[in-house]
C-alpha cells in the first residue's frame, strides 16, 4: 500500500512539473506589439514584475519536484517534504494570485484609477498570459492534492486506533 501512495504522489509532482514547464514556458515566450498614434511599443512578460515574480516562483516550484521525486524514495525526507510541499504550494498560491490580479487589469483594465485595458490592442500577449495562467492554477491545485494527499501519509499513523 505504501508504494502505491509512492507512485500516486510521484505522478501528482510529475504532472505539476509539467504544469509548471508549461506555465513558465508560455510567459516567457509572451510577448506581442501594437502600434498607436504611430508610436510601436512592444509588451513583453518581463515588463511587468509580478510575471517575472510568477516565473521565478513556477520555476522554484518545478526544481523542487525534481528535487522532491529524487528525495521521495528516502523514507527519511518524508516530513521534510511535507513541509517543503506546503511551503511551495504557498509560494505557487501567491504567485497565480498576483499574476490574475495583474492579468485582469491588464484585460479590464480599471477606470478609477484610470487604466485602460491592453489586450484589445495587443491579443496575442494576453492568449498566451492567459494559457500560463491556466497552467499555473493547474499546478497550484495539483500541487494542493498532492499537499493533502503527504498530509495524509504523514499523519495516517497518529491518528490509527488500536483495539
Amino acid at each position: 500500500m505504501a508504494k502505491i501512495k509512492k507512485i500516486f504522489t510521484n505522478f501528482l509532482r510529475l504532472l505539476a512539473l509539467a504544469a509548471t514547464v508549461v506555465a513558465i514556458v508560455f510567459m516567457v515566450t509572451s510577448h506581442d506589439s501594437a502600434q498607436v498614434l504611430n508610436l510601436t511599443f512592444t509588451v513583453k512578460y518581463s515588463n511587468t514584475p509580478v510575471f517575472k515574480y510568477f516565473v521565478i516562483a513556477e520555476a522554484i516550484a518545478g526544481g523542487y519536484i525534481v528535487i522532491s521525486i529524487l528525495l521521495s524514495f528516502k523514507s527519511l525526507f518524508w516530513r521534510l517534504l511535507v513541509i517543503l510541499d506546503m511551503v511551495t504550494a504557498v509560494l505557487l498560491t501567491s504567485s497565480i494570485s498576483a499574476a490574475l490580479a495583474i492579468a485582469q487589469v491588464g484585460k479590464k483594465g480599471n477606470t478609477h484609477a484610470g487604466w485602460l485595458p491592453v489586450c484589445e490592442q495587443v491579443p496575442d500577449f494576453c492568449d498566451q498570459v492567459t494559457i500560463a495562467l491556466i497552467a499555473g492554477f493547474a499546478a497550484a491545485i495539483i500541487y494542493f492534492v498532492l499537499l493533502l494527499c503527504s498530509l495524509y501519509v504523514v499523519l495516517s499513523p497518529i491518528f490509527v486506533v488500536t483495539p
